[in-house]
């Protein structure tokens, strides 16, 4: 037998379910070539091997099943002000590091990221006439914290070429005066991104990325999906292939040419492009969901500019979804389609059935992003059609309170996110960041959905819960199968990649609540230390 690379001893938590816990593995060439008992373990220790005895637990590595770490890499690095109220809660501090930001960069342009008015009470209304007081002469660009929506001033729409004729992009707009000018707002992907055109120099990106993956793995991802791909991320992604840390799933933006030059699963175990990223509606804290029931009348929903009896709207039509999935979908290619309303639900589940029934694939692993207003009946539905869902439970964690007092009220606000109904129909769920929109804290979403936990303390739809292992699941292997990577990752078993975290306890013995505070103290990729603050 050759002597393994790598042996870790301690409490191991496979996420297999022949095999759940563990006293031992041994890596070879990347693998894992064995799992199971100290003694049989330790027959694969030769005079090379490196051994350690884990004080913790070692988990499969945790896998991000939406992110967005391509573009994070930009919002994150030293050429965008991160303003997100984990940052910045005070809105005179927003205030201030906006006008600090007109001042360093002066005709360069000060582009900012963050803007919440839900969390960060008090800031000011951000018109037009607003922003062209703090820049007069220069552009300044403000991304909503939700990343669906932006406020630009008239030196940025000048740099962008943007005027009252500018046609608004599929699935976007820009927001206009009663005399159809410009306001300065921007909403989804389409017009938000083409204000962020130009802000750096493609050769500032590489260390941006790098940096990004060490973000990722220091919560201890080792897999993260990008969630809206641009080929134009293609040959930079290529040149680092060799240095990447961390896997890379990515799914390309539908365009309105509806084509793409890529084929279904091209790449490698690195970096793979598995699928199109479609839309339905945008952003519940801009009050653009597509819901078959309104929003409250609250100071809240004053604030973000919702009108008294909306139910928000969807951005795509049916027809224009058909449309869009009835090009991808017959040349092999999976979707995974943002959507948070329970109107926009039905839309797309109707679209996905049509497109089942026209061209069936028996494993096509269709997706539904974030479904924070999903129904028991539609993930029931979702479920007899093989689609499943990634969930956004960290909103519970910021936005709890406000969910059910400001926005959606008790019926509705408390089930929120409904992880125990989804894993109650046999769904396979993965839980996300959505970053840049929270941070990366893949052992936070485990606590949220095993508590529900809301800022004031209270617990928001306890029936709703699921428990840690469930949680564990939805955040190693179920999300590698979302991402068509669990033969591969997503637990430790022989054969597949040693990817690990390390943790400073095992999370099945703390309690849930305490989950979100332990710390990483190692991550690997194929067997290869990318993080560390000591085993």
């Amino acid at each position: 037998m050759p002597a393994a690379d790598l042996v870790l001893r301690g409490t191991i938590l496979t996420v297999d379910e022949k095999l759940p816990t563990a006293e031992a593995l041994a890596v070879s060439g990347g693998r894992i070539v064995a799992v199971g008992a100290r003694s049989d373990v330790d027959t694969w220790i030769g005079p090379d091997t490196e051994v350690h005895d884990i004080d913790g637990c070692v988990l499969p590595g945790l896998v991000e099943a939406h992110g967005h770490p391509l573009m994070e890499a930009i919002v994150l690095s030293d050429r965008m002000v991160d303003i997100r109220p984990v940052t910045l809660p005070d809105a005179d501090l927003v205030v201030a590091a906006i006008t600090a930001e007109v001042g360093i960069r002066g005709a360069e342009g000060a582009y900012l990221n963050g803007w919440d008015p839900l969390l960060q009470n008090g800031l000011p209304e951000p018109t037009l006439d607003w922003l062209d007081r703090i820049a007069p002469d220069s552009p300044l660009v403000i991304v909503h914290n939700s990343g669906h929506k932006a406020f630009f001033n008239s030196a940025a729409a000048r740099r962008f070429n943007l005027t009252r004729d500018t046609p608004d992009p599929k699935g976007a707009r820009y927001g206009r005066d009663a005399d159809g000018d410009l306001d300065g707002t921007a909403e989804e992907t389409a017009a938000v991104f083409s204000l962020l055109a130009g802000v750096i120099n493609p050769a500032d990106y590489p260390a941006m990325l790098h940096a990004e993956l060490r973000r990722l793995n220091q919560v201890g991802l080792t897999t993260c999906s990008e969630m809206a791909f641009d080929p134009v991320f293609r040959p930079v992604v290529d040149q680092l292939r060799g240095d990447l840390t961390v896997r890379l799933r990515v799914y390309e933006i539908s365009n309105a040419q509806m084509h793409t030059d890529a084929t279904p699963d091209n790449g490698d175990d690195l970096f793979r492009q598995v699928g199109i990223k479609i839309w339905v509606d945008g952003s519940p804290w801009i009050g653009n969901i597509d819901l078959s029931f309104p929003y409250l009348d609250t100071d809240a929903t004053r604030t973000i500019g919702v009108a008294p009896g909306s139910c928000g709207h969807a951005n795509y039509t049916r027809e224009q979804l058909t449309e869009i999935v009835h090009a991808y979908f017959p040349n092999g290619w999976p979707m995974a389609c943002h959507v948070q309303g329970d109107a926009g639900v039905d839309t797309i589940l109707d679209v996905y059935e049509d497109a089942l029934r026209r061209w069936p694939r028996e494993d096509h692993r269709l997706r539904l992003e974030h479904v924070g207003a999903i129904r028991d009946d539609q993930l029931r539905r979702a479920h007899d059609l093989g689609v499943t869902c990634s969930l956004f439970v960290d909103q519970i964690h910021y936005w709890g309170d406000i969910i059910v007092d400001g926005l959606f009220g008790a019926e509705h606000g408390n089930r929120w996110m409904p992880c125990g109904s989804a894993v109650a129909t046999g769904m396979r769920i993965s839980l996300h960041n959505d970053p840049p929109v929270t941070p990366e804290e893949p052992l936070r979403n485990i606590a949220v959905a095993a508590t529900r936990t809301a800022p004031s303390g209270r617990v928001i739809g306890p029936e709703q819960r699921i428990s840690v292992e469930q949680a564990i699941r939805a955040q190693t292997l179920d999300a590698a199968y979302q991402l068509f990577a669990d033969d591969v990752i997503g637990s430790l078993e022989v054969g597949k990649y040693a990817d690990m975290v390390v943790l400073s306890a095992d999370p099945r013995t703390v309690p849930p609540e305490d989950i979100a505070d332990l710390d990483v103290r190692s991550t690997f990729l194929a067997g290869r230390k990318v993080y560390s603050q000591g085993y």
